[in-house]
């Protein structure tokens, strides 16, 4: 995202700054290796060469949530068995010989370790080849008295998204079996238009449950 000066139309003397999106194709592994907390893109997305039926690349746009804590610092003599923490996206060529970002056995011998995820990242190019998105998520929970006797998930979640980002030409959903369309002519309430509308009519599957109470409890 970029602000561009832009004269207003009924004062052109005067200019305000308009939010526009700038578009970059990243090239090579290097390109597409985001630092944990440096800079990264608004959105990012994943294209393929084939284009939706309004002329843009289908893809799947990546959403991160939450950041992990700060990585060990790369002089320590452990960081190249979690190399992986440096970053919070990479984007690599697939490769059989790369499957996982680490191993195992890194634990058990982390100064030489089997698989160092920095050497995943030599600037070979990424541009039409098939790609693995490698997203590291995490969160750091100092504990608290809230915490007793278990502990919250609001405000702990973490994760990510991969989100059709022009993949498809309009919603997909509203071609699921269960959707209901209908134009604003028409009467919702009538069952040839709103199967929903004549539920209470069909609907004969509500329990009859009895009274129920737990030591003195009734719900």
């Amino acid at each position: 995202m970029a602000f561009v000066p832009t004269a207003i139309p009924w004062s052109p003397e005067h200019q305000t700054q308009r939010l526009q999106v700038t578009r970059k194709q990243l090239e090579t592994e290097e390109q597409a290796a985001f630092p944990l907390g440096g800079a990264s893109p608004r959105y990012l997305y994943l294209a393929s060469k084939q284009n939706n039926k309004w002329g843009h690349p289908r893809g799947y746009r990546i959403q991160m949530i939450g950041a992990p804590g700060d990585p060990l610092p790369q002089s320590s003599p452990l960081d190249r068995a979690v190399s992986w923490g440096r970053y919070q996206l990479a984007v690599t060529q697939r490769k059989e010989i790369e499957p996982s970002s680490s191993s195992i056995f890194n634990q058990n011998d982390p100064w030489t370790p089997t698989v160092d995820f920095a050497d995943f990242i030599n600037n070979e190019t990424i541009a039409g080849k098939d790609l693995v998105a490698w997203v590291t998520a995490g969160f750091l929970h100092i504990p608290h008295t809230e915490d007793i006797p278990n502990t919250v998930t609001v405000g702990n979640s973490v994760g990510f998204f991969l989100r059709p980002y022009n993949f498809f030409d309009e919603d997909p959903s509203i071609n699921t079996a269960d959707s209901i369309y209908f134009w604003e002519d028409q009467d919702a309430g009538s069952c040839e238009v709103n199967s929903l509308a004549c539920l209470q009519q069909v609907a004969a599957c509500a329990p009859d449950l009895p009274a129920f109470s737990h030591r003195g409890f009734s719900p």
